[in-house]
């Protein structure tokens, strides 16, 4: 059985997790702790503010520039 819930980390660092009805029986479970969704959020922020980003609007139209021939091509 698996049971996946992401937490907030406190300031204290410290995660009670209250198991559910199903675990009740079970003498051993496994923890993983991940970052990964504290790394994706991390990510979709930098997205977020890319638009606004010069050095990225700079590159964006580095390579519109770049395909802007290939776009007019026809197959």
């Amino acid at each position: 059985m698996r049971h996946r819930q992401i937490y907030e980390v406190p300031t204290d660092k410290r995660i009670i997790i209250k198991l559910p009805q199903t675990f009740n029986n079970k003498k051993k479970i496994l923890v993983i702790l991940d970052d990964s969704v504290d790394i994706q959020t991390q990510k979709l922020e930098q997205l977020r503010k890319a638009p606004n980003d010069p050095l990225f609007m700079t590159d964006m139209k580095e390579v519109e520039k770049d395909f802007s021939s290939i776009d007019s091509e026809t197959l």
